[in-house]
């Protein structure tokens, strides 16, 4: 069973998830817009990765008897300046969910709550593979100074991501 406060800041973390998704979605719009398909669709594989993440969460609330409680998103940005400020945001964003994950490891050590504690753990390790997947891509916008022949390079690199090698 878990705890009030466990199962509170887990919703938490199912909006937090959620919010992630819509905020690639928007990214995935941005990207599209500007002639980008390959950091489109990029990125909306991002945003399914992150529904699924919501849904982990949402089923083990469920799992240890705990209660559901969907909470309001904040509109997510929709305008920026280039594919470099989409990715610098999106790196930005992904260390605040890692912040936030370990936080949740943290509570769950703190209430010596082994089974959630232990899910967890499969969050720590995504959080890592995330953090790298946007800092990948961030060299190489920065290398090739996040235009030209370079960006449609890496457009054309990301367009290669498909659905299995993003879950």
């Amino acid at each position: 069973m878990l705890s009030q406060t466990m199962n509170d800041a887990l919703n938490e973390q199912v909006k937090w998830e959620f919010f992630s998704s819509f905020l690639y979605l928007s990214m995935s719009a941005f990207c599209a817009e500007q002639g980008l398909s390959g950091f489109a669709s990029w990125m909306r594989l991002q945003a399914d990765e992150e529904h699924v993440h919501a849904m982990k969460i949402y089923d083990f609330i469920l799992e240890r008897g705990g209660s559901v409680k969907m909470h309001a998103l904040d509109a997510p940005k929709t305008s920026f300046a280039s594919p470099l400020d989409v990715f610098e945001y999106g790196f930005e964003h992904e260390q605040e969910v890692t912040r936030r994950i370990n936080n949740l490891v943290d509570l769950a050590i703190q209430e010596k709550d082994h089974a959630t504690n232990i899910f967890l753990q499969w969050f720590v390790t995504e959080q890592v593979e995330e953090e790298d997947s946007f800092s990948d891509v961030l060299a190489k916008l920065r290398l090739v100074g996040g235009q030209g022949e370079g960006l449609f390079m890496i457009d054309k690199e990301l367009g290669g991501r498909s659905a299995a090698s993003a879950a």
